[in-house]
């Protein structure tokens, strides 16, 4: 990578605010690891004091109203991190590329639909009866798309990823390694002192350009569809239960887990390891904080934190009067003590 500061800023359309226009840079990095040749960027408020002592040669940023060391070329841009990713997707080592074709270890069914030409099957996956896989699409070493699935156009489809029978994927869909989409839900009944088996016979829908992290699950249906709506992106290690309905275009974080047959909105936010009860409904736009565990249905909008989840001007207010019970105890003793009487 040889890249001068105006060839950077026509790359990422932005303007020169300082620095010499002529100036070489060689690499990219973040703002704490960035030497003097290497470009790095500013999105986030929180990295303020790191863009203070940077030592980087560039920085790509937003607003010059900042503090940067003066040794730093400016670059603005609307939106830095997306700059930034034009970067890398430009300079940094790409992505393998998978050669068109069907592996000689694949198995694939006489009946299934797909076109050798324009797909890439790798080694050792399984193309199941009656399953379809659309053209332009991966599908990694050791992947199952069972009998009668569905996978759409252009998809990525990792290693060691199990879409199983009858289940349906959108087009551009991403799944990462490990992931399953279909594994039965979680369903039993007790019966004469043992938990009897509720069959799950319904399926996964995953919608367009939707992408889901490595090692996650989406169970099956027991009736009808569990459903992930278009745009979602899903990240690792989340459990989704069995007809789960999860809207468009929502961000569900690491080690989340929601519950059988609840409803989340459009624009939903779950952040890390929130848990979900079953049977509830989220509205639209709403945000569940790090740790939340939601046990009733949450507003559209609705921004909600903590176990049992509250609103968060209510959280904040609870949070403070239990700050405050250290010095109300001490209080409450002195007063006794003072009237004679003691709290024993």
């Amino acid at each position: 990578m040889n890249l001068t500061l105006r060839q950077l800023a026509d790359l990422v359309s932005g303007e020169i605010a300082r620095g010499d226009a002529d100036t070489v840079f060689t690499g990219f990095a973040s703002l704490k690891e960035a030497v003097g040749g290497d470009i790095s960027f500013y999105g986030n408020e929180r990295y303020a004091d790191e863009l203070a002592k940077t030592s980087a040669g560039a920085v790509l940023l937003k607003s010059t109203d900042v503090r940067v060391p003066e040794t730093c070329a400016l670059v603005t841009v609307e939106n830095p991190v997306l700059a930034f990713d034009t970067i890398i997707r430009k300079y940094a080592v790409p992505k393998p590329l998978y050669p068109l074709g069907v592996h000689p270890s694949a198995v694939v069914a006489e009946d299934a639909r797909l076109n050798p030409d324009k797909v890439s099957i790798g080694a050792n996956a399984v193309i199941e009866a009656g399953a379809s896989v659309g053209d332009g699409t991966r599908i990694g070493s050791g992947s199952v798309i069972g009998c009668g699935a569905k996978v759409g156009r252009d998809c990525e489809i990792g290693s060691g990823v199990q879409v199983l029978h009858g289940c349906v994927v959108g087009d551009r869909v991403i799944l990462h390694p490990c992931t399953v989409i279909g594994a039965d839900g979680f369903g039993f009944e007790f019966v004469d002192g043992r938990h009897r088996k509720v069959e799950q016979l319904g399926i996964v829908r995953v919608e367009d350009d939707v992408e889901i992290g490595a090692s996650t699950t989406v169970d099956r249906a027991r009736f009808g569809e569990t459903v992930i709506g278009e745009g979602t992106k899903i990240d690792n290690q989340v459990q989704i239960g069995h007809n789960v309905v999860i809207g468009k275009h929502c961000i569900i974080v690491a080690q989340s887990g929601i519950s059988g047959s609840t409803r989340i909105g459009n624009y939903v936010t779950l952040a890390a390891r929130v848990g979900v009860a079953g049977h509830l409904k989220i509205g639209d736009g709403a945000v569940l904080a790090g740790r939340v565990g939601a046990i009733t249905d949450v507003k559209p909008g609705e921004k909600v934190f903590g176990y049992p989840a509250k609103p968060f001007k209510e959280f904040m207010r609870n949070s403070m009067y239990v700050k405050r019970l250290g010095g109300l105890f001490k209080r409450v003793k002195a007063l006794e003590e003072s009237l004679g009487r003691s709290s024993e």
